[in-house]
């Protein structure tokens, strides 16, 4: 599993980072911000899931590999 994020979608809402603080994190301006690059861990999955769910401008997006 990957997450592609598009960072020009994201609207700063925080839900990412405040639900998947292991894959997400802000910026100095409140936007998010991907931590990894490449596979997920499997033991984070379910975190990548929830942060995808939750985008309210579907800036992550989960690609299966």
């Amino acid at each position: 599993m990957r997450i592609a994020f598009d960072n020009a979608k994201c609207q700063g809402h925080g839900r990412c980072y405040s639900l998947s603080p292991s894959l997400f994190e802000s910026d100095d301006e409140g936007f998010a911000v991907l931590k990894i690059d490449g596979e997920v861990p499997p033991d984070l999955e379910d975190d990548a899931i929830l942060a995808a769910d939750n985008c309210p401008e579907y800036a992550i997006e989960i690609q299966l590999t």
